[in-house]
């Protein structure tokens, strides 16, 4: 959920009924949001988890675990 501008705000505003969506942001749903994407990248930062060559889904987690377990650790 990405911040709307305020002229956008304001143009919703301005058209009444015929403005379209409502605006809305909610600030503690984009910090948790944020943090979901740092750990994503920090995990594709290891090449066996960002190119997926694993065959099986069981294997994959596995070393997703234990990027996860490396990256805990070093923190």
């Amino acid at each position: 959920m990405i911040p709307e501008k305020r002229d956008q705000e304001a143009g919703r505003l301005r058209r009444g009924s015929r403005g379209g969506r409502p605006p809305g942001f909610d600030k503690e749903r984009y910090k948790k949001r944020n943090t979901v994407e740092r750990a994503i990248n920090k995990l594709k930062q290891f090449r066996a988890v960002a190119t997926c060559y694993d065959k099986r889904a069981y294997v994959f987690l596995g070393t997703v675990t234990s990027a996860a377990l490396l990256i805990w650790l070093r923190s």
